[in-house]
């Protein structure tokens, strides 16, 4: 599933690295998500020159990260899907990643955090700033564990950082959870909701390094790196404009 708003200039790329996956027995769902530049007639002419007939666009005019993300999940789950997938518009999943996806699943784990690596190849950055970000997500991470909003006596595990460009959950779960938040990205991060929803449910969740994407740096370059880990760090960073394109 791929949430998309105003995605029309870059959504070819990541369509592109879906349809090259080596597991490719997969359906694709990508909300369009209000978009203004015509996201969804592009996607759905990729869809076409590809010929995949178990891709399709649905639409969701409510802005949000959190609303398309769910919207998404859920008209996967009524077509059928038992195993859900999520990566941005903005990111681009290597050939395995679908493989490797499935075979996390299949450890057992009803939840995969997967990783992020940074893109190089649409706004480059230096090796400076991939090694900053790389440990600001591993700094992130550790202090998911111990900040005090991710501790709760009723909390069967340990906090995970999943994000949500590259999440796995089983559709039971999902629906048990309740789902990603319908919330924008400007109030919540839904990923890290859904996440401490399911550990109240469960501990078959955990982080699978080896299942990773490559991320859009376009905040970075927007923002600067410092900005950005603030914004990432619930938000203490907040421009007035949150949807770099």
């Amino acid at each position: 599933m791929v949430p998309a708003r105003d995605e029309a200039h870059g959504i070819r790329a990541t369509l592109e690295a879906l349809h090259a996956q080596e597991d490719d027995d997969f359906d694709l769902v990508v909300v369009d998500n209000g978009s203004s530049d015509g996201t969804g007639d592009v996607v759905r002419a990729v869809i076409a020159e590809l010929g995949r007939t178990r891709w399709r666009v649905v639409t969701e005019p409510e802005k949000g990260t959190g609303a398309a993300a769910d919207t998404g999940m859920r008209a996967a789950i009524a077509g059928g899907a038992e195993v859900l997938a999520r990566t941005d518009a903005d990111c681009l999943p290597p050939p395995e990643w679908t493989r490797r996806m499935r075979e996390a699943f299949a450890s057992g784990d009803e939840l995969v955090a997967g990783r992020l690596v940074p893109r190089t190849d649409d706004r480059p950055v230096s090796r400076f700033q991939q090694g900053v970000l790389s440990t600001a997500l591993a700094v992130a991470s550790a202090f998911g564990k111990i900040r005090p909003g991710n501790r709760d006596d009723g909390y069967l595990g340990p906090y995970v950082m999943a994000p949500g460009c590259n999440l796995g959950i089983t559709a039971a779960l999902y629906e048990a959870a309740g789902g990603f938040p319908r919330t924008r990205i400007e109030d919540v991060h839904e990923d890290r909701a859904l996440v401490n929803a399911v550990r109240r449910l469960t501990t078959r969740y955990a982080e699978h390094p080896e299942v990773w994407v490559r991320a859009s740096t376009r905040r970075v370059h927007a923002w600067g790196l410092v900005r950005t880990l603030g914004w990432y760090a619930d938000h203490r960073y907040r421009p007035e404009m949150v949807d770099i394109r």
